[in-house]
C-alpha cells in the first residue's frame, strides 16, 4: 500500500475536516475524554495514522450512512456505529467488485490502485445507530437524528455545542435520490419535514460531505420546496444525469450552484421519474 496523504483543515477549535481521495470528507470531532469521528471515507489509503495526528483520545466512529465513499474506512477502528437500516447497502458497496470499481471517483492530486484498498469492516462487529442517540466526548456532543432518503439509513449529526449540524449526503445540493436503495421522492419530503422541528433553532451552520464540506442555513427548506416541484413536475430542468458511466436519473434543478459557487447556494435533487411517490 502506498503513503496518501489526507489533507486536513479546522472548522472549528473541536472539529477538523479530514479530505479524502473521492472527494468525500470526514470530520473529527475532540472532546476532553473521547473523539468521534464521523464517517471513514472509501478506505482508500489508510486513514487510521492521520486520525492518531489528530488525537490521542478513544475513537468512536459514527457512519452516516453506509455507502462505499463514507463507510469503507471502518476497518481500521474498533468502536463503529452505523444504523442498522443501511447493512443492505454497506453489504452491496463493500463488495470487492465493487470497491475495485470505485478508482474512477479518486481525484487529482490523489492517486491510486487496488493496492491502497483497506479491507471491508465486518459489518457484524458494528454497534446499531439511531435517532435519539447521543455521544458525549467531553465538553461537546454529537446527536444523532434520522433522515431516510439517500438510503433507508442516512442520519444528520447536530454538534449543539458548536451549532453545527453534519447533514452529509442525507441532503445538499446535490441529493442523490434515483437509485433502489433510496426512497421516494414522497418518502423523503416526510422524512424532512419530520426532521425540522427536531433541529430548528438548534445550528446555524451546515457541514456537508462534498463540494467544499460547506452548506447553509435553509437548505432542508429548500430541498423540501424541490420536493414539491418534483411532485408537481412544475419549475424541473429535469437534466439527465448518468452516474458510473449509466443513465441514472433526472437533475431537477440547473446545477449552477455546483459549477460556481458564486451563485447563491440552493437544494438539488437527482430523482427518477419512477421513484416519485410510495
Amino acid at each position: 500500500m502506498s503513503y496518501i496523504e489526507f489533507r486536513t483543515e479546522k472548522v472549528t477549535d473541536r472539529i477538523t475536516r479530514i479530505h479524502a481521495v473521492s472527494g468525500e470528507m470526514m470530520y473529527l470531532v475532540a472532546g476532553k475524554n473521547r473523539a468521534a469521528l464521523l464517517d471513514t471515507g472509501s478506505g482508500i489509503g489508510s486513514l487510521k495514522p492521520v486520525v492518531e495526528r489528530l488525537t490521542d483520545k478513544p475513537v468512536t466512529v459514527l457512519l452516516t450512512h453506509g455507502h462505499v465513499d463514507h463507510a469503507m474506512g471502518a476497518a481500521e477502528f474498533s468502536d463503529v456505529y452505523m444504523s442498522r437500516k443501511d447493512d443492505y447497502i454497506f453489504l452491496d458497496h463493500g463488495s470487492k467488485s465493487f470497491r475495485e470499481g470505485s478508482f474512477d471517483m479518486v481525484v487529482p492530486p490523489f492517486s491510486a490502485d487496488k493496492g491502497d484498498l483497506i479491507p471491508t469492516a465486518d459489518m457484524n462487529s458494528f454497534h446499531d445507530l439511531k435517532e435519539g442517540d447521543i455521544f458525549d466526548l467531553g465538553g461537546i456532543s454529537v446527536e444523532i437524528y434520522e433522515c431516510p432518503g439517500h438510503t433507508k439509513g442516512s442520519l444528520v449529526m447536530l454538534i449543539p455545542e458548536k451549532r453545527i449540524l453534519l447533514t452529509g449526503d442525507a441532503c445538499n445540493p446535490f441529493t442523490f435520490l434515483f437509485d433502489y436503495y433510496s426512497t421516494s421522492v414522497e418518502e423523503y419530503e416526510e422524512s424532512l419535514k419530520r426532521l425540522v422541528p427536531k433541529v430548528d433553532g438548534k445550528y446555524n451552520r451546515v457541514l456537508l460531505s462534498h463540494g467544499n464540506g460547506e452548506g447553509y442555513c435553509g437548505i432542508i427548506e429548500d430541498v423540501i420546496d424541490v420536493c414539491e416541484d418534483i411532485k408537481a413536475q412544475r419549475n424541473l430542468a429535469n437534466i439527465p444525469f448518468d452516474f458510473r458511466g449509466e443513465p441514472a436519473g433526472l437533475i431537477a434543478k440547473p446545477v449552477g450552484y455546483m459549477e460556481n459557487p458564486e451563485v447563491k447556494p440552493y437544494g438539488n435533487i437527482v430523482y427518477s421519474k419512477d421513484r416519485i411517490w410510495k
